[in-house]
């Protein structure tokens, strides 16, 4: 238990940090989307596959076998190109929690359509989260650009599908090894494009890299072991952390300024959510 939650704390502590780099990097036109992803996943994959080769990766003929699957590898990278096009227009701490939020919501539909039925006090939840979150990304003064929540919601989708993939995983290194690598096949696109019309800075490069190998990389592989010692619900909850810690490493390191309509808005969805997940998991008791 005890392990369970020193790993948690440290992906959640990883997740963040995605968001302050990706900010820092993005939003100073460092680098650009494309060569910011690609430098991500396939710095996490070399360093990650280096590390799986040293641990031992052959059966008894000597043949490589590589873990993980092309379906989460398929998710990681829309996770990834949609996450850096977000933080082209958004904050770090905005751009999470609609991230985070589009995580949970989805994690909580999958348990739905996996035939869980929600209770009064979970439909209450929903509701709160829901309306606060259309409050968070409707079209205003202060609200976040809409492209850019569009993108980060398709980026949270594909990461829930990618931690929802995770559950059980009895190798999870390996896995995230696998899937960084076949994920960079899908970057090979992105590295002619960024050759050709995109520029970048050592600035730029180097937060790409610090975002790929430490807290993607190796951030994922530590969330993949963690999640074999909670629940899909239990998960979901304590990503909620996330949008929190972003929020405060924005102050300190980004100098970004907390909006009275962000934090209402912040606390009512997480709020929501947490009173939706609480309720879940007290009816399973």
């Amino acid at each position: 238990m005890q392990s369970t939650f020193v790993l948690t704390a440290v992906a959640m502590l990883a997740f963040a940090a995605n968001s302050l780099l990706a900010r820092e990097a993005l939003g100073t036109a460092s680098i650009e989307a494309a060569g910011y992803t690609a430098v991500r996943i396939m710095s996490g994959a070399l360093v990650l596959y280096a590390l799986l080769r040293r641990g031992g990766l052959s059966r008894d003929d000597a043949r490589p076998v590589l873990p993980g699957d092309w379906w989460a590898a398929a998710a990681l990278f829309v996770y990834a190109i949609a996450f850096s096009a977000a933080y082209l227009s958004l904050g770090a701490a905005t751009g999470a929690l609609i991230l985070f939020s589009s995580v949970q919501a989805s994690m909580l539909a999958w348990g739905l359509a996996k035939g869980d039925r929600p209770s009064g006090r979970e439909l209450i939840g929903f509701a709160v989260a829901f309306a606060a979150f259309v409050y968070l990304i409707l079209p205003g003064v202060g609200r976040p650009d809409p492209l850019g929540s569009v993108l980060m919601i398709a980026s949270g989708v594909a990461w829930a599908i990618y931690t929802l993939r995770g559950r059980g995983s009895r190798d999870p290194l390996g896995e995230t090894a696998g899937n960084f690598v076949r994920a960079s096949a899908f970057c090979l696109p992105l590295v002619g494009f960024a050759l050709i019309y995109e520029t970048a800075s050592m600035t730029g490069i180097a937060l790409a890299l610090a975002s790929g190998i430490v807290a993607s990389g190796l951030g994922y592989s530590i969330w993949y072991k963690a999640l074999r010692g909670m629940s899909t619900f239990q998960a979901a909850l304590i990503q909620l952390s996330v949008p929190v810690i972003a929020a405060l490493g924005a102050i300190l390191f980004l100098d970004e300024r907390l909006t009275l309509h962000f934090v209402v808005a912040g606390a009512c969805v997480l709020g929501g959510i947490a009173f939706a997940i609480l309720a879940k998991q007290k009816r399973q008791v």
